[in-house]
């Protein structure tokens, strides 16, 4: 059994976090659990956002299932996802983003996988002032980020047999930042000849994806146009709630789904875990136990199409425990 570290989050966290864990143990995954609770309350509590006995555990577990966590606001706070990454230097964003043909969307086939450098870019948050009406914020850029990053897109592709990668930038106008990744880019994509590369502009790249999302496979860029263009493919598949996450580094891995706490419905027993579910699928996936992620997106694919048990984010009246159940008895069918 391998132990796993997982923070419980605020906001609708608990309850999600609540959700996966049953389905987890309905499927035996050989895994234990090391449970935290992280974010604003415990902040309040104790003191801390994230207590030293959590980090202590993904340290040693070096895997991380993670709910949602709200970042109280004011001075001094931190993104607590940001801080995860650059502490544990979780360079890698990778949001798979997959159509569910039961989710009526107006495309059915986009199958989008967004590699998102993790550490750097405008998210160091350095910003000073020039004078008293102006702000400078500081994008920065470097080579070994930037090959890192387009490496595991390409070693991804390789190893899943996908077919394409498209780099995404704004060297037009950002000629030295934006300039280095794209050849970086370029001076990788020629160590493989057998998959399709591409670039494209982010601007450009929005308007096609909205207009032809089945042309594109998968996608390398820098921090912000990932964070943005990451949360276009949740859109085009039928929100946040169904879009899986993980961040990977040499030593760690991290697993959430990447929309936020919603405070507005926590405590309703509303909330969506799908996000968090498949994000639990891919944890199984990088701990290769493929069958029974698959076991999972098939009791989760089931319900959707054969089912009107859905939350409210997808068109339905369910509770979240009622969703979750639904899904355990898929489970048993399979």
């Amino acid at each position: 059994m391998k132990p796993i570290t997982v923070f419980r989050g605020d906001g609708i966290g608990p309850e999600i976090t609540d959700a996966v864990l049953t389905i987890l143990n309905e499927v035996k995954a050989p895994f234990t659990y090391e449970i935290f609770e992280v974010g604003e309350k415990e902040y309040h509590s104790h003191g801390a956002l994230i207590p030293p006995q959590a980090f202590a555990s993904f340290e040693k577990t070096k895997l991380l299932l993670k709910a949602p966590i709200t970042t109280p606001i004011g001075c001094g706070f931190r993104s607590l996802n940001v801080l995860l990454r650059e502490k544990y230097n979780l360079f890698a964003n990778i949001r798979p983003a997959k159509s569910t043909p039961a989710i009526k969307t107006p495309f059915s086939h986009v199958d989008i996988i967004t590699f998102r450098e993790n550490t750097e870019d405008l998210y160091i948050g350095v910003e000073y002032n020039m004078d008293a009406d102006t702000i400078h914020a500081i994008k920065k850029i470097t080579k070994k980020a930037c090959l890192r990053i387009i490496n595991a897109a390409y070693q991804y592709a390789q190893k899943h047999q996908r077919k394409k990668i498209t780099c995404v930038h704004k060297a037009n106008i950002l000629k030295k930042s934006d300039g280095l990744f794209l050849e970086c880019f370029n001076t990788i994509a020629k160590e493989y000849p057998h998959i399709q590369s591409d670039t494209k502009i982010i601007d450009n790249l929005c308007m096609q994806l909205v207009m032809k999302p089945d042309e594109f496979d998968i996608l390398v860029m820098p921090n912000l146009y990932g964070d943005i263009v990451s949360d276009l493919t949740s859109g085009l598949i039928g929100g946040l709630g169904l879009l899986p996450s993980m961040n990977i580094g040499d030593d760690y891995a991290l697993f959430e789904a990447v929309h936020g706490s919603a405070p507005d419905i926590a405590g309703k027993h509303i909330a969506n875990p799908t996000a968090l579910l498949l994000s639990a699928c891919l944890l199984l996936d990088h701990t290769n136990h493929n069958d029974i992620a698959e076991q999972i997106r098939t009791a989760i694919q089931h319900v959707l199409k054969n089912t009107t048990i859905r939350t409210p984010d997808i068109g339905g009246t369910a509770t979240t425990e009622e969703y979750t159940q639904a899904i355990i008895r898929a489970l048993a069918h399979n």
